[in-house]
């Protein structure tokens, strides 16, 4: 049995991968619930994860799937029917992927360029078209993106609420951030207690792509 918030946020996990193919952000849990705290979000997350109603896909930023749903009346689980786009492929199926240099993950940076490709398994990505880009800085260490991993962006021209976006600031300055709206403004969040946000005017802003995984070397 499930309390109500443990189920609000199995819901909200499900229908976000159902319709994106990517897991929500810590951030966006803890709006959608109205948590006061991500902390919250851990130990709601932790516990689905404890009962096996979801499970975290290992080496991805925001990874999570869901493994079964609640029970359904008469006691018996309800397995997931809604397929996610991101579908799983053979382990070996590799993808060449152009990099396109570093993103700041912190103060914006020169506009990114790079001629050179990065291979990444198939089940990282969903549909669409997609590039890769090493992270540079540290701003967004608490959505678990560390310097010098390398982010897999798909290639979109608009963002919802709460995505992680590459942003490009005034056509030469591009950055890793959590696209909001403020009012007329557009807000770009770090993930970092240690930075404040910034903000721009919506013709200073072009949206280049958004999160769709994550790649790091040990």
């Amino acid at each position: 049995m499930l309390t109500k918030k443990q189920h609000e946020l199995l819901m909200f996990i499900h229908d976000r991968l159902a319709d994106t193919g990517i897991s929500p952000s810590f951030e966006e849990m803890k709006e959608a619930l109205d948590l006061k705290s991500k902390s919250g979000v851990h130990r709601l997350i932790s516990a689905l994860e404890e009962r096996q109603f979801i499970r975290r896909l290992p080496n991805r930023a925001r990874a999570l799937e869901v493994v079964r749903m609640p029970e359904l009346a008469g006691g018996k689980s309800s397995p997931v029917t809604t397929a996610p786009k991101l579908m799983p492929v053979a382990a070996n199926d590799i993808l060449e992927l152009p990099l396109h240099g570093r993103i700041a993950a912190g103060q914006p940076i020169e506009a990114i360029e790079g001629q050179e490709s990065l291979s990444v398994p198939a089940a990282f990505l969903g549909s669409g078209e997609h590039y890769a880009l090493e992270v540079a800085g540290d701003s967004m260490v608490e959505e678990g993106i560390l310097d010098g991993d390398y982010a897999l962006i798909r290639k979109v021209e608009s963002a919802r609420e709460g995505e992680i976006v590459v942003a490009l600031i005034d056509q030469n300055e591009a950055t890793l951030k959590t696209f909001r709206r403020e009012g007329s403004m557009v807000r770009l969040d770090p993930a970092n207690r240690n930075y404040e946000p910034q903000r721009y005017a919506p013709e200073q802003v072009a949206i280049q792509g958004t999160l769709a995984g994550l790649l790091r070397r040990y």
